[in-house]
């Protein structure tokens, strides 16, 4: 017998349990290394632009420069203003379709248009078919821009028709209620200070968000906040309540409206998750009077 033979026969069998141990270690072993190999969760391919901050969503420009078109009457509402990137490097994009309210033209609240869409977004901002047009009227018209927006549009193929939502103010804004009513496989939907008659979004299955003002004795925050607790639980949704504001805030350029429209349109329109933080929790509370929500959105 050989020397090598000789000191393999001395040396000591690991017992039973020494054995099961070790046989632990190697599975934990292969476990560990299998869970440090798996990617990361991939991020959503409707991610567009770079990586926000609190400063990018809000500045008066976001890093899309856009140019816009315009559209005449006809078509089912009255016209109107699209805006849009000019670049598709980074693929189509999700669009928005905007309503003014009672009495009001595209031009009261235009600063929507280029604000948004230099964040990512194709926005067409409509004329109504009349000034006086009733919030279900304004609903049907905003579902008319969008179908001719993905349709018939010169920008059709910038815009990917299956990511697409709606916003608007007091008439408009319970327009846009409405459309996503009738039309619940819309991403998202905004109410600026939404005039909605029958008072009930109990059968609302779009991520809605109202925005209520402080000061507005039109739409009062009472009124909107009963409108808000309508909403199914299973619905995400949000109420944010501007401090001072009257009825007709919207009319000028509002870094509060804008850095919250834009996270909760990135979210639901883009499914980037990068912007969650931004309204859960809601850190920058300046200009707001109160936020429910129902976190987490996505």
């Amino acid at each position: 017998m050989s020397y090598e033979e000789t000191a393999r026969l001395r040396q000591p069998r690991p017992s039973p349990i020494r054995r099961a141990l070790g046989g632990v270690a190697i599975i934990l072993g292969l476990v560990a290394a299998t869970t440090a190999a798996s990617p990361a969760a991939a991020a959503s391919p409707y991610q567009r632009g770079p990586n926000p901050t609190a400063a990018s969503i809000a500045a008066p420009t976001g890093p899309f420069a856009i140019a816009s078109t315009t559209v005449p009457r006809g078509n089912g509402f009255g016209g109107g203003v699209i805006y849009y990137p000019t670049s598709t490097s980074q693929g189509t994009f999700g669009g928005i379709a905007i309503s003014p309210g009672l009495n009001g033209t595209w031009s009261g609240i235009s600063w929507l248009g280029p604000r948004l869409a230099s964040q990512g977004f194709v926005v067409f901002g409509i004329e109504t078919n009349n000034l006086n047009d009733s919030p279900t009227s304004r609903g049907t018209q905003l579902l008319a821009a969008l179908d001719y927006l993905a349709q018939r549009s010169s920008v059709r193929t910038r815009l990917d028709a299956n990511r697409l939502a709606v916003l608007g103010h007091s008439m408009g804004g319970g327009g846009a209620l409405d459309a996503a009513l009738r039309r619940p496989t819309l991403k998202a939907t905004i109410g600026n200070a939404p005039h909605l008659p029958s008072g009930s979004l109990a059968n609302d299955r779009v991520p809605t968000l109202i925005y209520a003002m402080q000061n507005d004795t039109l739409v009062t925050p009472a009124r909107l906040t009963s409108l808000y607790d309508t909403i199914p639980a299973a619905t995400e949704r949000a109420y944010i309540e501007v401090t001072g504001a009257g009825h007709n805030y919207i009319g000028q350029p509002s870094t509060t409206l804008a850095r919250t429209m834009i996270p909760w349109l990135k979210i639901f329109i883009d499914s980037d998750t990068r912007y969650s933080p931004f309204l859960c929790p809601l850190n920058d509370r300046s200009g707001i009077r109160q936020y429910r929500n129902s976190c987490p959105l996505i």
